[in-house]
């Protein structure tokens, strides 16, 4: 049966270390403006996350298989080991982390024709595959793994903003339990997942910094920036784009840190589904 672990971090803020990493502080973040001089269609604070929940073992026939809920955002991710590499890897004694990815005909308000009917994969499509994939690698010892493709299908079954970032961070938890499995099935010695990360996004909307945003802020964003980060802290991605009027520095700082409040957050939230699963 699934196992469902909700968290919602208005209600607790999860602090759980990890013996394996060494966690750097949060960041003193500016103070977000108050309920009153802000509203956001969900009633919360600008440096507020979305409540999120994670299902593993959502699929039973996948090796690792989550459904990752943040708001009204669903994202299913399911890891696959495959044993073998790329051509062009082949006899490398590495393993390869790829990811593919895309949305059910229903998952926006109207219907959005499926890829195949159009004969070809989009640009959009091919962008996020390409950031998950990526984002994946970067915690994989690919040596340790030996010659096996991981492959993580994330397919969005609702959309309301943050689809990548929700991918990422539920096909992070799902590749974890597939490479659990290879060692509890004797055929590796320990996990080639060096640590956890989490993705996320952040915005300026109206002249104000809001972090992990919904689709009715997303689309009027003047700024938009996806962050990937590992829980040691390490930036593994930052996209920011000014879709309207260009940004300072000094915003682009504040974006980061609030970010990484919400990231945080995201890899505490993993740790205690993980924990829960077990």
């Amino acid at each position: 049966m699934p196992r469902s672990n909700y968290y919602n971090p208005a209600m607790a803020r999860l602090s759980i270390p990890d013996p394996l990493q060494t966690t750097p502080q949060a960041p003193t973040l500016p103070v977000a403006p108050t309920s009153a001089q802000i509203f956001r269609p969900d009633g919360r604070p600008a440096d507020a996350m979305r409540p999120v929940r994670f299902t593993i073992g959502y699929v039973a026939t996948a090796e690792g298989s989550v459904l990752i809920e943040t708001g009204n955002t669903r994202v299913l991710c399911n890891a696959t080991i495959e044993t073998g590499v790329p051509g062009w890897m082949r006899n490398s004694g590495r393993g390869w982390v790829t990811a593919e990815y895309g949305m059910l005909p229903r998952a926006t308000l109207t219907r959005t024709p499926r890829e195949s009917e159009r004969g070809k994969v989009g640009g959009r499509t091919h962008e996020i595959q390409r950031l998950i994939g990526r984002s994946l690698r970067a915690v994989v010892d690919m040596k340790a793994l030996g010659e096996r493709t991981l492959i993580l299908d994330c397919d969005v079954l609702q959309a309301d903003g943050g689809t990548r970032t929700a991918a990422i961070t539920g096909a992070s938890v799902a590749l974890s339990i597939a490479l659990g499995k290879l060692v509890a099935a004797g055929t590796l010695k320990a996990s080639p997942l060096r640590q956890m990360l989490a993705a996320t996004s952040v915005g300026i909307v109206d002249g104000n910094i809001l972090l992990d945003l919904a689709y009715e802020e997303d689309s009027r964003a003047d700024v938009d920036m996806n962050v990937v980060m590992l829980a040691s802290g390490g930036l593994v991605e930052t996209q920011a784009t000014a879709e309207r009027v260009s940004y300072t520095r000094a915003q682009l700082t504040a974006m980061l840190d609030y970010a990484e409040k919400g990231i945080r957050e995201l890899l505490a939230a993993q740790r205690a589904a993980l924990a829960a699963a077990t």
